[in-house]
């Protein structure tokens, strides 16, 4: 299948910086490089980048001193499209990306949790990128009540924004477990851990706006390039 649907660049940007914030690598009060600089760094016109520092002050994690410049402002409670997914780099941070597999309506796994009164699901495979590196492995399943009006063909990058615009389904908490598990046989050659080998799988829960589980999924990590991340304070 096809790269899921691109998110617009200056949101793409605004994410990527956020994300670096969060990991630590744009320090809370740091100074960014002059605009044309960074724009030029990030291969981006000055006007995309200049709605990426828009979407960034709107959010609460960008401040501007007048005839100084653009600086970091650190907080616990960002806003982020990604804020659910948890993985990153190494180093940490990264933009994350997907390419979507296989979908389709199946049979809910009989392994599974209950997330839903219907004995079927939506089933998305999906691989997932950091910074365009191939890390993440997706076996998402939602509950086929929640699918009316599902389009296949425009899953976009953010996931839970896609079901949020979509679906008019909001997910707001997410129950997470840390295992180890096998890569499954579907995996594709890009992502580098063989099929059949254990890797780190995170298996969620995750809940609708008011509070009813709705989606299962599961994900392996290549452990060699990212980390499934939480941050405490």
């Amino acid at each position: 299948m096809s790269e899921a649907t691109s998110l617009p660049v200056y949101i793409q940007i605004s994410e990527m910086l956020m994300r670096e914030i969060i990991a630590g690598r744009l320090s809370d009060g740091e100074r960014l490089l002059p605009e044309r600089d960074l724009a030029k760094s990030l291969n981006i016109s000055v006007g995309t980048l200049r709605k990426s520092l828009k979407e960034l002050e709107q959010k609460g994690a960008l401040f501007r001193r007048h005839g100084s410049g653009n600086y970091v402002k650190f907080n616990t409670k960002f806003n982020s499209i990604y804020s659910f997914f948890r993985v990153e780099l190494i180093d940490g941070g990264g933009l994350p990306s997907a390419k979507n597999l296989d979908i389709n309506l199946v049979k809910k796994p009989k392994s599974s949790p209950f997330f839903g009164e219907s004995d079927k699901c939506l089933r998305i495979r999906r691989l997932r990128f950091l910074d365009n590196r191939p890390c993440v492995l997706e076996e998402i399943h939602l509950d086929s009540i929640k699918t009316d009006g599902l389009k296949f063909d425009n899953i976009s990058q953010s996931i839970y924004l896609f079901y949020k615009n979509t679906l008019n389904l909001r997910i707001t908490a997410a129950k997470d477990s840390a295992t180890l598990l096998r890569v499954p046989v579907w995996s594709p050659k890009e992502f580098k851990v063989m099929n059949s080998q254990e890797t780190v799988c995170i298996e969620r829960l995750a809940y609708d706006q008011v509070g009813a589980p709705v989606e299962f999924s599961r994900s392996w990590i290549d452990t060699n390039i990212a980390r499934y991340t939480t941050r405490i304070s």
